[in-house]
């Protein structure tokens, strides 16, 4: 059936041509529906624990999306006339960026006093032109001294302030929502910086991070996706030396990546940071069927075959292993659907159909190709050949040292997989180059991080925040929150009503406590209340019915394993102080902590259900159970040292980090499925003796094995370089894993058959020198055939 549509596509290429070129491109055509997503939402699904309890709690309590507007004076000084007034501009131009519902700074602060029997509140900064030194010594001292301004609106030296601005973004155009408001946010910026030349502004918050992730990934596509383009042309034309085989490479490289984002846009799928780099995963994988193809081929016209004869021995000879490694990959890549984090679900399924698209084309157009264009090969044996053919010599001859010695280092090097900590810093997904690295970097070193925990403390009773006990518990639990190394801020309710009784009872110091009866603090809180101007109510604090509170807590930036550390602490100081109240935790950052852990989990799940499947598979195209096992051991050889070598490199690994093994065991399968098809076939259908065999794939598929890998390995160390830090450790372990895949293969692999697979013939204790004038025999032999 095979050998019929080969030579239909031989015969007629010209019709082949153009009704695949017509497929692709009405395939090619949805890419129009593909939208990006910078949401931080999207790296979880609707499913996840954290998330929902995330969602429950802004369903509560108004929503906490914001932007930080982190504002530096030269002088070191917030607390002069000329600063105030520029942040109090700020304030006020801040309430016109898009679906901002509330600002806070140092200067629209809410400070309360006593005048008599009367509260009076307002805003900390009023009429700046007319402050004196002693107002600005003044509002200084204040600010210095209150708690929900210290390490959230100013530091504690007084020499940076950030402004806050809360936005609720509707969701309902979520593509242009978040771009609309940086944009605006960024434009305040460059205003704010030609009237106050004496001041540096950065730009930090959810908004901004949600930016981050899109603008890397479109710098991404700029960059990345034509380097890659550009190394995989010089590449092929230079290692295999035919322009041929490059127009023909590109072409399916072309219209593999342009027919899978094409059907990705009519399935309805969207891109997001890790899924956009597809592409590039698409070009790279697309490659290696093109190389093996080509250099079969080449193999048979060096033989003296001629152009459509070779194109079809050489897809005869590799329909099997391409069609192998095609299953055996996509089964690496779909097995990434067990990753809790839908993006890379997407990106394994997006990866997977481009690889089958790309089987296809280079099955049908790509030998349609070879077969119009003019091929031109020297029969002579290259320079590549003889050293493939030293290469395999080396190895029999070595082969009692180096299975022992390369199988010791394996052992070692994937010893260190332990380590590898799971660990993730949502901050450092991005490198310095990236604006909001710098700015969050800087808020970090100056004021507070930007890891934030909302802790949402449940009364079970209408009105219940007023009882003393409970106001004394969430004061406990303050208290004892700010007393973490890693806190840098806690805002609290019972801050609030502290300081009203105190404004209640003369300003008295000894009075910052809280009121001994129920209906005082309901009365406090009810005047604080009222007191209070638009957009700046104790909705982000108190829901509703008065059952419940929200503390906000800021640390310092914190990986994920600090805390979830730190998490734990929390619930192990609420179990062991009231088991009355129920306490709910969530934040951006906790659900990033917990899918890092969640995604290890389901990736022992994915490569054990990955091993065993491509084992099966394996199995049953080389018809014996037992190499169907052997074969395994060069195939998670290379994923188990990766990891290791990764663990002596770096040793942390995030999200990303957690789907490369299953990824790149599909990956690694296509060096180990054509070496032994080749060696099968000598042994099976030529006859040859294990040694014979050995000689006969290194001089088929050696050379076609290692340009593969070059490939392979330049295209992910291309998305090494991303600025996206997940993309690029992502990149960075999988040309590691893949390198030493092919060293495994050609050390390890070849010895290993040797010792299982012993020939009863006499041939098999020939000396080296019997061997060297048997293999040259064998050429003149196939030479004159």
């Amino acid at each position: 059936m095979m050998n019929k549509i080969f030579n239909f596509v031989i015969k007629h290429p010209i019709w082949v041509f153009v009704a695949i070129i017509g497929l692709a491109f009405l395939a090619s055509n949805g890419a129009k529906n593909l939208l990006f997503k910078s949401d931080y939402r999207v790296f979880f699904g609707p499913e996840h624990p954290q998330l929902q309890a995330y969602e429950s709690m802004q369903k509560i309590y108004s929503k906490s999306d914001n932007v930080y507007f982190l504002i530096v004076p030269k002088d070191g000084n917030v607390f002069s006339k000329e600063h105030l007034a520029s942040i109090q501009e700020l304030t006020k131009q801040s309430w016109q960026i898009p679906y901002s519902t509330r600002v806070d700074s140092i200067t629209n602060f809410q400070h309360s006093y006593a005048e008599g029997d009367d509260l009076v509140v307002e805003d900390l900064v009023t009429d700046v032109q007319s402050l004196t030194a002693a107002d600005l010594n003044r509002i200084k001292e204040i600010a210095l001294n209150e708690p929900q301004l210290v390490n959230k609106a100013v530091s504690e030296q007084g020499h940076v302030s950030v402004v806050n601005v809360t936005v609720r973004l509707p969701g309902v155009n979520p593509i242009t929502e978040v771009p609309e408001v940086a944009a605006f946010v960024r434009d305040l910026k460059a205003q704010y910086l030609a009237n106050n030349p004496g001041t540096e502004v950065y730009l930090s918050g959810m908004v901004m991070m949600n930016t981050a992730f899109s603008e890397s990934s479109m710098a991404d596509s700029a960059t990345l996706i034509p380097l890659m383009f550009l190394l995989v042309i010089i590449t092929i034309g230079v290692l295999l030396r035919t322009i041929t085989g490059t127009i023909a490479s590109v072409t399916v490289i072309i219209i593999s990546i342009a027919s899978t984002m094409g059907l990705a846009g009519w399935l309805g799928f969207y891109l997001t940071s890790p899924s956009s780099v597809a592409p590039i995963m698409i070009l790279t994988l697309a490659v290696a069927d093109c190389v093996h193809i080509l250099s079969t081929m080449f193999y048979e016209m060096r033989q003296g075959a001629e152009k459509k004869a070779a194109i079809a021995k050489s897809l005869q000879l590799n329909l099997q292993p391409i069609f192998l490694t095609t299953v055996t990959t996509a089964i690496g890549f779909l097995c990434m659907n067990f990753s809790d984090s839908p993006p890379y679900r997407d990106l394994g399924n997006l990866v997977a159909m481009g690889i089958f698209l790309a089987f296809i084309f280079s099955m049908t157009i790509f030998p349609a190709m070879l077969s119009i264009l003019p091929v031109r090969v020297s029969k002579d044996i290259s320079d590549s050949q003889n050293n493939m053919h030293k290469l395999a010599g080396f190895i029999i001859a070595k082969k009692k040292v180096l299975l022992p010695v390369v199988s010791v280092i394996t052992v070692v090097l994937a010893l260190n997989v332990t380590s590898n900590e799971v660990n993730d810093d949502y901050v450092k997904y991005f490198d310095e180059t990236v604006p909001f690295r710098t700015a969050t970097d800087t808020m970090q070193e100056n004021i507070s991080g930007m890891t934030i925990l909302e802790v949402s403390v449940d009364s079970g009773q209408s009105s219940g925040i007023y009882e003393p006990q409970y106001l004394k518990f969430v004061s406990d639990f303050s208290d004892w929150l700010r007393q973490q190394p890693e806190t840098d801020h806690v805002s609290t309710i019972t801050d609030t009503i502290k300081r009203v009784n105190r404004n209640m009872n003369g300003d008295d110091p000894s009075a910052y406590t809280l009121p001994t009866s129920r209906e005082l603090a309901a009365q406090y809180v009810l005047m604080y209340e009222l007191s209070l101007p638009y957009g700046l109510d104790l909705n982000s604090q108190i829901n509703i019915d008065k059952s419940s509170t929200r503390l906000i807590v800021t640390f310092k930036n914190l990986t994920t394993s600090e805390l979830i550390d730190v998490e734990q602490r929390i619930q192990a100081w609420s179990g062991a102080n009231s088991n009355q109240y129920r306490m709910d935790i969530a934040s951006p950052s906790l659900m990033f902590a917990h899918i890092g852990q969640s995604s290890v989990e389901s990736l022992l799940i994915s490569t054990t259900i990955a091993l065993i499947v491509i084992s099966i598979v394996l199995g049953l195209a080389m018809r014996s159970v037992r190499f169907g096992l052997i074969s395994l051991l060069p195939n998670l050889a290379p994923v188990l040292v990766g990891f290791g070598i990764w663990g002596l490199m770096d040793g942390q690994m995030g999200v990303a980090l957690a789907v490369v093994a299953s990824m790149t065991l599909g990956i690694v399968v296509d060096d180990t499925v054509h070496f032994l098809s080749k060696y099968f076939h000598a042994r099976r259908e030529r006859g040859e003796t294990p040694e014979q065999a050995i000689y006969y794939a290194f001089g088929n598929v050696g050379r076609s094995l290692w340009i593969t890998t070059f490939v392979l390995v330049v295209g992910f160390a291309v998305l090494s370089i991303s600025s996206f830090k997940t993309n690029a450790d992502m990149g960075l372990l999988t040309a590691i894993t893949l390198l030493v895949a092919l060293i495994i293969d050609f050390l390890f692999l070849p010895p290993l058959l040797l010792a299982i697979d012993k020939s009863k013939s006499s041939k098999a204790n020939q000396t080296d020198a019997q061997w060297d004038e048997q293999q040259s025999d064998l050429a003149l032999k196939r030479e004159a055939s």
